[in-house]
């Protein structure tokens, strides 16, 4: 008999007796996985029945808050209460007030992806209004664009390839870090995890790494340099500085393929502001030598340099410019196209960039079209709710805010994903309406008014095809659904057939057919790039595919260097553009036409006495908060809190010890969170990783998270009036031992349901 298979993002797994196996190809399986079943498994936060908040069920009262009593109701019952919910907001206020932004990284499996299928639910009843961009580098999909002409998956996809750096790379410096936890990941599923052994290759081969962050964690073997967290733009900035003062600087290079470096190198001197940004000046912005600056540009115009941004970085106040200046820098150095050398962004940041393999587009569900133009910027929901009609800067526009008056959401988690929860809380009473789709009863799927249970990937087939993984993998069911749960697909088409849209929405397809349809789509792609797939039926029983002479090295910006500027990039000089004329066109008084350095609206080289920067990166135990209520989550808490890392002086100095329980607050908000300490990080931070779930009291007339979600604390701002990203690492707390009664955490156990 055949061996079954399954597949997340965080890998791919055999299906047995004992429960989920990770594949012998896979030398570094993601701790994340080992938490997966049991979490979906969890009676505790799954999802049982369809459930109506009783107070909208009876009242139509918008308390939406986590503790708010539910009705469970027949399916049938629940389907029929939201199609005419839907259809009255629809007739009342116009498909414009639907708001389904559906965030998040459901699943892997290509036909059930709870964003797809919502998407192509709400467009065959009007459209909807959506969210442009991700949480993860808008700053990055804005910019891009503009300054090399590519798009922010274009970039991506043309990214050096890992083989080339670990030939021909001397000298690595990543700016973030290079970390093993966010590498756990990839979207669409991975089938291997490979980018530790790249790095450890690569420096078996003598590259040097070094590695630009707050924490040693966040690159292993490596030179540690440590600046202020927000400002990475002032040191780069310093580095270009010394490239131009010793002549280091290519001229040829940034004469030939750059456009602006006359006003960039104006701006750096000091020319156009009087003010030279030297390792001087950086240094007391950076808190780091100026003799370290000076060093470290001088090894890099003396070695085959690569500069690696990790997404983190743009997640920050003015966080799309530390990009371009990074990209500046590596112009400077003119490695850009050679082998594995100039600059990457988000090596490290998922599993599959700069993977040398073979690009392939493969088929995904077609989600029709939308009949509403409208959307905000991903980041921009509570802003949205606040100032329904009121004008913000974007990209250029000029767009409004809509009046969102139903919101839904399957297969993400809000109250993970932004920052400020605490007045995300208070916003998400305005709409009239709220759905929640999804398998547990994570914070936002409490704060909904009509929840609907889906099954998880464990529980159905599904197909994994991602565009840079080198197999396929039918994903088989791994485990019975738990309680009445039905995949999107199902409750959607129960939907559909109530808005009279049935035909439209399933085209007289099972989700059976629809997966043989999708294969079909595969293996006409197949043909098209040289090999051949096999029939559904085997692909099921065989359940793994492996492309054939998969593997395939790119070179950023390889041809356009190759031809001597000739080959023009998409940009409106056809260069890489170290001074954008459309940007500077824009007026923004937060971004110019070049990467200037402006000071974080919160930051430790303005903050008072006591206040440390809060660093809230990816956990190693979770993606974002799924999986929070598994076993390898829940064992890494302290009193079944989610951990923060000091530094063993700044704990002793706050009266800390490990396994205290410290209370990490500001004026947005607190949370309670377990201590670890750790020597390898700066004095003046503290580490809470994102993704426990929001367990939101009020103590003492305040709102405090006594689980340990981080965005209690994270500001609520747009990083740039260019991109509006969030920026999330940007954010200042202080930190004090809890000595009170410690409350129960109780959003790992069920509402109150009758």
């Amino acid at each position: 008999m055949s061996p079954k298979f399954t597949a997340a993002h965080w890998g791919t797994y055999e299906i047995g007796a004992a429960g989920l196996t990770a594949l012998p190809r896979d030398g570094h399986p993601s701790r994340i996985g080992r938490g997966w079943m049991d979490a979906m498994q969890d009676k505790g936060t799954r999802i049982a029945r369809p459930a109506i908040r009783k107070g909208w069920l009876h009242g139509r009262d918008c308390q939406r808050h986590g503790a708010a009593e539910f009705v469970e109701l027949p399916w049938d019952e629940a389907l029929d209460i939201t199609a005419v919910e839907l259809r009255r907001v629809i007739n009342s206020h116009g498909n414009g007030a639907l708001f389904a932004g559906s965030y998040g990284w459901a699943a892997a499996g290509r036909f059930h992806h709870a964003q797809s299928q919502l998407r192509r639910f709400l467009n065959t009843v009007g459209g909807f209004v959506g969210a442009a961009n991700t949480y993860s580098h808008a700053g990055a999909e804005v910019l891009l664009p503009h300054v090399v002409g590519m798009s922010n998956r274009v970039f991506q996809d043309q990214m050096t390839s890992w083989p080339l750096i670990v030939e021909h790379c001397q000298l690595l410096v990543s700016f973030g870090g290079l970390s093993k936890r966010p590498a756990q990941v990839a979207s669409s599923g991975t089938t291997t995890h490979q980018t530790r052994d790249w790095l450890d290759r690569a420096g078996a081969n003598g590259c040097h790494l070094v590695n630009v962050s707050p924490q040693t964690s966040d690159m292993a073997n490596a030179e540690w340099i440590a600046p202020r967290p927000g400002s990475d733009t002032a040191l780069i900035l310093a580095l270009c500085h010394v490239l131009f003062a010793t002549n280091r600087a290519d001229d040829d290079f940034l004469s030939r393929f750059t456009h602006g470096a006359g006003a960039f190198r104006a701006y750096v001197m000091g020319e156009t502001d009087g003010t030279a940004k030297t390792p001087e000046w950086a240094s007391a912005l950076c808190d780091l030598p100026a003799a370290t600056i000076r060093d470290l540009a001088g090894r890099m115009a003396d070695k085959r340099t690569m500069i690696n941004v990790a997404w983190a970085l743009q997640r920050a106040d003015h966080g799309e410019v530390t990009l371009w200046a990074a990209l500046a820098l590596a112009c400077l150095l003119g490695q850009i196209g050679k082998p594995g050398t100039g600059f990457g962004f988000g090596y490290g940041s998922t599993e599959t960039v700069g993977r040398p393999a073979k690009l392939i587009d493969w088929p995904s569900l077609p989600q029709g079209h939308n009949g509403v133009a409208d959307f905000i910027p991903v980041a921009r929901i509570a802003d949205m709710l606040d100032k329904p009609g009121t004008a913000y800067a974007y990209d250029g526009q000029t767009r409004s805010y809509p009046d969102a008056r139903m919101i839904w959401w399957s297969g993400g988690n809000p109250f993970h994903h932004h920052q400020d929860l605490a007045r995300l809380d208070h916003l998400w009473r305005k709409p009239e309406t709220v759905v929640v789709i999804d398998p547990c009863w994570t914070a936002t799927a409490r704060r909904a008014d009509i929840v609907l249970p889906c099954t998880s990937s464990l529980e159905r087939d599904d197909i994994m095809v991602n565009r840079r993984d080198p197999a396929l993998v039918y994903m088989s069911a791994a485990m019975p659904v738990m309680g009445e749960a039905r995949d999107d697909y199902a409750i959607l088409s129960g939907l559909a057939d109530r808005m009279g849209t049935h035909a439209a929405f399933t085209q007289g397809r099972s989700a059976e057919e629809w997966l043989r349809q999708i294969w079909a789509g595969c293996q006409g792609t197949a043909q098209q790039h040289g090999f051949a797939l096999p029939d559904f039926d085997r692909f099921r029983a065989e359940g793994l595919f492996d492309i054939p002479d998969s593997d395939e090295t790119r070179l950023q910006f390889a041809e356009f260097v190759a031809s001597a500027g000739a080959k023009l990039l998409n940009t409106p000089s056809g260069k890489i553009e170290l001074f954008c004329d459309a940007i500077a066109a824009m007026r923004l008084p937060d971004c110019s036409g070049l990467p200037e350095w402006r000071a974080p609206t919160e930051g430790l080289g303005t903050a008072q006495p006591g206040q440390l920067h809060l660093i809230s990166g990816q956990p190693d135990t979770r993606l974002h908060s799924q999986n929070d209520p598994g076993s390898v989550a829940r064992d890494s808490k302290i009193a079944g809190r989610e951990p923060c890392v000091l530094h063993p002086e700044t704990a002793a100095a706050l009266g800390l010890k490990a396994r205290d329980v410290a209370l990490i607050e500001n004026a947005r908000g607190a949370c309670f969170a377990g201590v670890t300490l750790s020597r390898g990080m700066r004095r003046d931070c503290v580490v809470l990783n994102t993704g426990a779930w929001l367990d939101l009291r009020q103590i003492d007339g305040r709102d405090i998270c006594v689980h340990g979600n981080c965005n209690m604390l994270t500001l609520d701002k747009g990083a740039t009036a260019l991109s509006q990203g969030n920026i999330a690492h940007t954010a200042l707390v202080r930190v004090s031992r809890w000595a009170g009664d410690l409350p129960c955490v109780t959003v790992h156990q069920l509402p109150p349901l009758s």
